[in-house]
């Protein structure tokens, strides 16, 4: 499989200074062994895109303790009291955009759609410094797409061509993300033969996934755990 690639290699696909789109919700649906590989390196100043920051001290909470990011843009940090702390002191910068607006932002950098407006936000300080217009009588923000230059993503299954398939809400973000990058890495539990997997269950094609890794991780009790 040409597309695969040890954990360690897919490091060197990432420069200081990139924009990582990282898929997750919390843990669930996080490429956790890629980002024990970020953290133990010395990338630095890294904007990352993902709904939070994972948990204290782990996922991407990781990247925040090891010193790797610079920002973060995301809708949901007050579960990482880390992130917020880190704010606080003034290491960390935050822009927070809400979660159906992150979503969507993602999905037109996906479709090279520059941008939407919407109604979300609309008279808050996030609205601060964007366009408004008025639609029907209705306030609207101009909302820019988000773009990486590096995707890291979760999946449950990958065939030897790269298609992917995704665990229940495990999901969440992914599929977007692996649209909206230059690079698109897939950390995956199992790899199987071309032809193997239903095609009505592959959710990104082959086509958005440049390089697949192996997970170090397991799954017992539905948590997954390093399996070294």
């Amino acid at each position: 499989m040409r597309k695969l690639i040890n954990s360690s290699d897919a490091l060197n696909l990432i420069k200081n200074g990139d924009t990582l789109l990282v898929g997750g919700f919390g843990l669930s649906g996080t490429p956790l062994t890629l980002l024990d590989e970020i953290a133990e390196s010395d990338k630095r100043d890294l904007t990352v895109v993902s709904n939070n920051l994972g948990e204290a001290g782990r996922g991407l909470g990781q990247l925040l303790l090891a010193g790797n990011l610079n920002k973060a843009v995301g809708s949901y940090f007050t579960t990482n009291r880390d992130a917020v702390e880190a704010w606080n002191n003034g290491e960390l910068e935050i822009e927070l955009v809400p979660q159906g607006t992150l979503a969507e932002a993602i999905r037109c950098g996906g479709a090279g759609i520059g941008g939407f407006y919407t109604r979300t936000a609309v008279g808050t300080k996030i609205a601060e410094g964007k366009e408004e217009k008025m639609i029907d009588g209705e306030r609207y923000i101009l909302e820019k797409a988000i773009k990486g230059d590096v995707a890291i993503i979760k999946s449950l299954k990958a065939d030897t061509l790269g298609n992917l398939i995704y665990d229940h809400t495990a999901r969440n973000f992914n599929p977007l993300m692996a649209t909206a990058a230059k690079t698109v890495i897939a950390e995956v539990d199992e790899i199987v033969e071309a032809g193997d997997m239903d095609p009505h269950q592959v959710v990104t094609p082959h086509l958005f996934v440049d390089y697949v890794v192996e997970t170090k991780y397991v799954k017992k009790g539905g948590v997954y755990v390093e399996s070294i």
